[in-house]
């Protein structure tokens, strides 16, 4: 069903793009260059989760204050559920359909999530489209938080910046990831061995992926470790971080392992509230913009 909604969505796209460029480009006019950013988030509903967001939003403006921002949200979930809320968040191809018709000629696509998985592959296959249809001069998708080994030494020391200073030294921090079945879900294991080099207490599960809760149990245990920090490895300390990682259910990280004996303390920011995480995003927005 996904695959079948995303084909009608690409066909529906084409048919838009190419009949917006016929439209416009009829009187053979070459129009001036307008440069426009396209912030892509997965998006969510949680009100006290919209700080990440306010403040990549705050960064990006005051680094590009003469280029104009616009947001989009990848998750029609979350779309749907903040459209309930009286909220409005475009998907991406509305976005970019919006901003063809506001003459925007040249467009870089910022990706906000951590990994380049199913998401971003998908957001990369739309602006294609874009690409294709003619209806931009130029359009680019900037790279997700992980990308390079850069990025990961980078995200290695923004993680140990920002780890609770209260925390002492034979206590853990554990990181949250959504997780994927996509291959780029492997960035979270190969992210966990290279922050163990240096601090061999700071460990990287994920929520539908690899390494999960239970093997990070096992590690905390071998290690003997009785308390641990929680904290969300996603932009936003959503939905996720508040049922998923720290809920009273029997199946959240904080549940099990407080039944393992493990005390446990939630911390509730994204890594959108931390400019060292920020400024990875904002570089690879740069390297966009740099190509128009």
């Amino acid at each position: 069903m996904k695959h079948k909604t995303l084909i009608t969505s690409t066909i529906l796209l084409l048919i838009v793009c190419f009949t917006t460029f016929s439209f416009s480009s009829g009187h053979g006019d070459k129009k001036a260059k307008k440069v426009g950013i396209l912030l892509v988030a997965f998006g969510s509903s949680i009100p006290e989760a919209q700080v990440s967001f306010e403040n990549i939003d705050k960064k990006v403006k005051a680094a590009y204050p003469n280029i104009p921002v616009r947001w989009a949200y990848t998750s029609s979930i979350i779309r749907k559920k903040l459209a309930k809320m009286g909220k409005h968040l475009d998907s991406p191809e509305v976005a970019l359909a919006k901003m063809l018709e506001e003459e925007f000629t040249h467009v870089a696509v910022q990706s906000l999530h951590t990994i380049g998985g199913e998401e971003f592959h998908d957001l990369r296959r739309s602006t294609r489209a874009f690409h294709y249809s003619g209806g931009f001069q130029r359009i680019l998708v900037g790279y997700p938080l992980l990308a390079t080994q850069e990025d990961m030494q980078r995200a290695v020391g923004a993680i140990l910046e920002n780890i609770p200073k209260e925390r002492k030294n034979k206590q853990a921090v554990v990181l949250m990831g959504h997780g994927t079945y996509h291959p780029s879900n492997a960035f979270y294991a190969a992210l966990m061995f290279q922050v163990q080099r240096k601090d061999p207490n700071v460990y990287i599960g994920c929520v539908e992926g690899y390494p999960e809760i239970d093997e990070i149990k096992a590690m905390l245990m071998e290690k003997n470790i009785k308390k641990a920090y929680l904290m969300p490895f996603m932009s936003v300390a959503g939905d996720h971080a508040r049922n998923d990682m720290a809920g009273a259910e029997e199946d959240s990280w904080k549940s099990i392992l407080t039944k393992a004996g493990i005390q446990c303390v939630p911390i509730f920011k994204g890594t959108a509230e931390y400019d060292s995480f920020v400024e990875i995003w904002i570089d690879h927005l740069r390297g966009a913009l740099s190509h128009f």
